[in-house]
């Protein structure tokens, strides 16, 4: 997989060869989408329905995003519930609910993650309209949010936001496998928002709103204790080089976002959604580790006194938010 994600990245002419099965690809989604998107087999909630995904594989920033709309719907007066596929999920069954004290076998690192920062009922369930109904019959929710599904078109939804990796773009602009498109560019010109994480080096169609992961924190991963970056208690780590551990879309980003912060990092990078060992976090010196958040849920239960993960928070600019809510005021 690193091999076809560095090659769609780079734009490497070999990978062209696999555009035959390319457009097997096309033909199915494009079939798959047409039958649910013009007959009536596709599930419509009760409440209006906000679909946060890409047309990419692999991390583009979803889930800060989801937590960023969710934090600011409550504000507002909103009881949003959230839904998600739950990749990487070992639950006994679903729908599954997932809480902040579940553990990241059960919930997957994304759903735990988001419950533990909006306090939102979140279900997840591969049917995603499957979790949809368990909110509305089980939770006092008048809003719901789909962490990803942007391709899920058994549910139907009113708002559509896709969320393109501003650093990388679409990459070679081709569908998958000989690209990473999960459908055609052109699908960006039919959803409501477009949010680019970052500044996008790449023309997109139509309106796009910045959305920048600032980091704020640096939390222990044994007793949670949490520094800002600017505490100058952090100046003792900053001091040496730290091992700098991630697992995944797009480990660049975070590495970017350390140094920027002031650390000297050695880096590591994992696949995503890495199941972690004791062995992949522990290293022969005695330099702090830090990690991303969502890499952390998996790595409380093997993490020594040296560890610690990044905190990041989702900025974007208010007319995002106001657009938002004045789209969903005519649904």
């Amino acid at each position: 997989m690193k091999l076809l994600n560095n090659a769609w990245y780079r734009n490497a002419r070999w990978v062209r060869c696999l555009r035959p099965l390319s457009a097997i690809f096309g033909l199915v989604s494009g079939l798959r989408r047409h039958y649910y998107r013009n007959t009536e087999k596709a599930f419509k909630a009760k409440y209006p329905v906000i679909v946060v995904g890409n047309i990419t594989a692999g991390g583009t920033g979803k889930t800060p995003l989801v937590i960023y709309i969710a934090q600011q719907l409550r504000q507002r007066g909103y009881s949003p519930g959230i839904v998600s596929r739950g990749y990487g999920s070992q639950a006994a069954s679903y729908p599954f609910a997932v809480t902040p004290q579940s553990s990241f076998r059960d919930a997957g690192e994304e759903p735990l993650m988001i419950a533990h920062h909006t306090h939102c009922p979140v279900i997840i369930d591969p049917d995603r309209s499957a979790a949809v109904q368990m909110l509305e019959t089980r939770y006092d929710c008048n809003i719901i949010i789909s962490d990803d599904g942007l391709q899920h078109y058994r549910l139907s939804r009113n708002i559509e936001i896709a969320v393109v990796d501003g650093q990388r773009g679409l990459g070679n602009g081709l569908l998958l496998p000989a690209g990473p498109l999960r459908e055609k560019p052109e699908r960006l010109k039919e959803v409501d928002f477009i949010v680019s994480n970052g500044p996008s080096k790449y023309p997109l169609p139509g309106h796009s709103y910045e959305m920048n992961l600032d980091a704020t924190h640096l939390v222990h991963l044994i007793d949670n204790k949490s520094l800002a970056i600017a505490d100058e208690a952090l100046q003792e780590i900053k001091d040496k080089k730290v091992h700098a551990v991630a697992g995944i879309g797009n480990p660049e980003r975070f590495f970017n976002s350390l140094c920027a912060s002031g650390f000297d990092i050695i880096a590591h990078i994992f696949r995503d959604h890495h199941y972690f060992s004791k062995q992949d976090i522990s290293f022969a010196d005695e330099l702090d580790v830090v990690m991303t958040e969502k890499d952390a849920t998996k790595c409380r239960d093997i993490a020594s006194d040296r560890h610690w993960f990044l905190k990041v928070a989702a900025r974007l600019p208010d007319e995002f938010m106001d657009k938002l809510i004045e789209k969903l005021a005519a649904v």
